[in-house]
């Protein structure tokens, strides 16, 4: 694994972020600072502090400075350069320990989702108990019709090995969960599989899946990384994780991880969930 040194926008040590989204990218030059900007002005205008662990998962074109632009201008954004991309997974890995806040999600760097529905999945989940995986359900798409086919095929696909989860859209993202529970999870997953194998071990861990309907609209630039490889990839490594043997230690793992993240989860966010409270009320 090669990794460049990542530079923080700040190195106030009173900001205390209320939440922190890491967002891989690769190759999103015409998107990234679009996304990022909305980000921050959506959070800012509804009272929140907000983290963003932005993380270039070995672009080969101007993604990088135009991320560490937009560090050296706003707090609490931390650059996390990656040299050799290792997969979408892999991104989202090597930026979840950077991550600060009680509540930690991670959002894709394409913009397709609202902000401003990115600040109400927040707002929703802190006013629970935080034993909760909150999500963006997407139920109005503005994708191709090949993107749909896929996606729902990968969906039906997703519940056949695990009927039991609550989602009918896996890949659904933003997700936005306690720090801890993600911390806790063992995360592996490299490629494209590392969505499922949150909603997977978030429902053997037994938190509750809040996922609620947005509108996800056509890229405004750059393209998709979703190729017909990557369906094979999907399908493949989704065979293999729920038929190995590390399937069943994970499961092991998990069920035995339930009970304390049901007791840690409301007294690891209280802090956080009374001053953002107290904030969007100011």
């Amino acid at each position: 694994m090669q990794i460049r040194e990542f530079e923080m926008s700040t190195n106030n040590p009173s900001f205390l972020p209320d939440v922190s989204f890491v967002v891989p990218c690769y190759n999103e030059e015409g998107m990234i600072g679009y996304t990022l900007q909305r980000l921050h002005m959506a959070f800012v205008k509804a009272g929140y502090l907000l983290e963003l662990v932005v993380v270039d998962n070995g672009s080969a074109d101007r993604t990088g400075e135009i991320i560490n632009e937009f560090a050296a201008h706003h707090e609490g954004v931390i650059c996390h350069h990656v040299e050799v991309n290792e997969g979408y997974g892999f991104g989202i890995l090597s930026g979840l320990p950077l991550c600060t806040a009680p509540w930690v999600g991670v959002i894709p760097a394409d913009g397709q989702v609202d902000a401003e529905d990115v600040v109400r999945l927040y707002e929703a989940v802190i006013t629970t108990d935080g034993n909760v995986l909150g999500k963006v359900r997407r139920r109005f798409r503005m994708d191709g019709l090949y993107r749909k086919l896929v996606s729902t095929s990968y969906n039906v696909f997703v519940r056949m090995l695990w009927p039991s989860l609550e989602s009918i859209d896996i890949n659904g993202s933003p997700k936005l969960l306690p720090r801890e529970a993600i911390m806790n999870m063992g995360l592996k997953s490299k490629g494209w599989l590392l969505d499922p194998e949150i909603m997977i071990k978030a429902h053997y861990m037994g938190m509750r899946v809040m996922e609620f309907n947005v509108f996800s609209r056509m890229r405004g630039n750059g393209v998709s990384h979703v190729k017909v490889m990557t369906c094979w990839e999907f399908l493949r490594n989704l065979l293999i994780f729920r038929f190995s043997r590390e399937w069943k230690r994970n499961f092991q793992e998990m069920a035995g991880l339930k009970l304390r993240t049901m007791n840690q989860g409301a007294s690891q966010i209280s802090a956080g969930e009374s001053k953002s409270v107290v904030r969007s009320r100011a």
